[in-house]
């Protein structure tokens, strides 16, 4: 993978774990600094996971993240 993957840690409401945005020559991924450490760390491999699995390019969300929480 050539593409930037910049992490941010941020408040975020307490049932976002993180979220991924591509953003010009990679990603922004955003993990809420309310977690704990190994939820932090899970939240992180969840958003590798999609960005790795190129799911911006898929329409069914729920599909999406069923297949990410299937391989959790």
């Amino acid at each position: 993978m050539t593409d930037e993957v910049y992490v941010y840690f941020a408040d975020l409401p307490p049932k976002i774990h993180e979220m991924v945005c591509p953003c010009d020559g990679g990603y922004n991924i955003c993990i809420n600094s309310r977690l704990s450490q190994a939820a932090r760390e899970q939240a992180y491999r969840h958003a590798m996971w999609h960005i790795q699995n190129n799911d911006w390019e898929k329409d069914d969300v729920e599909a999406i993240e069923l297949e990410a929480h299937r391989r959790e």
